[in-house]
């Protein structure tokens, strides 16, 4: 993260921690929204998309759901990677070597935390005019093999208890035992540095 160009906040408890500390950001900004918005602008300007990641099929979906959406764009390629590339020196390489051949102007990488980041840290030193947007879970989405949550449950924070019901076993450990405790350690801490700001403040 600290290596990329922008950083934007993709969860709900970045947003309420940064409102808790007394420095809001102006919004949510999700990935699964930035890959029809970014698409769009792509398709416009002439511009190529890779597609990397999702289950086997998906990100071929995905190609085919966002030409239809988008007459105009390119699509340089699409992959989706068997599960465990990323341990194994030789299929790790394969992709490497795919996208780095299909030389596009912006990659799509839903594979997950870390393990995107992880694979944009190989591919960006192989393609320096590329741009990279790690983007979880919105290929499924684009591909409609995932669905999204309602309106409201994504302005409330409450996306994730929707996932959750459509994959709990790939998602529980995820959500309940990493994600929760490091949220309200986030949510606590902001607390915190805004209690010792206004002590601070004569």
């Amino acid at each position: 993260m600290t290596s990329s160009s922008i950083v934007v906040a993709d969860g709900k408890p970045l947003v309420w921690a940064s409102r808790i500390a007394g420095t809001p950001l102006p919004a949510r900004v999700a990935g699964s929204d930035l890959i029809w918005s970014l698409s769009a602008a792509a398709a416009g300007a002439g511009r190529s998309v890779f597609l990397l990641g999702g289950e086997p099929g998906t990100a071929t979906r995905a190609d085919h759901a966002l030409r239809a959406r988008f007459p105009g764009i390119r699509i340089a390629g699409h992959l989706s990677p068997p599960f465990g590339f990323d341990t194994d020196p030789g299929g790790f390489q394969q992709v490497c070597d795919t996208v780095t051949a299909a030389a596009p102007d912006l990659v799509f990488v839903g594979l997950g935390f870390p393990k995107q980041e992880r694979v944009i840290a190989r591919l960006r030193p192989l393609l320096p005019r590329t741009w990279f947007l790690g983007c979880g879970a919105a290929i499924g989405f684009v591909a409609g093999v995932h669905s999204r949550a309602p309106g409201w449950m994504q302005r409330t924070g409450l996306e994730w208890v929707h996932r959750l019901a459509g994959e709990p076993r790939r998602l529980m450990r995820r959500y309940l035992i990493d994600d929760a405790p490091f949220a309200l350690r986030l949510l606590a801490g902001s607390a915190l540095d805004r209690l010792h700001t206004r002590k601070a403040t004569p």
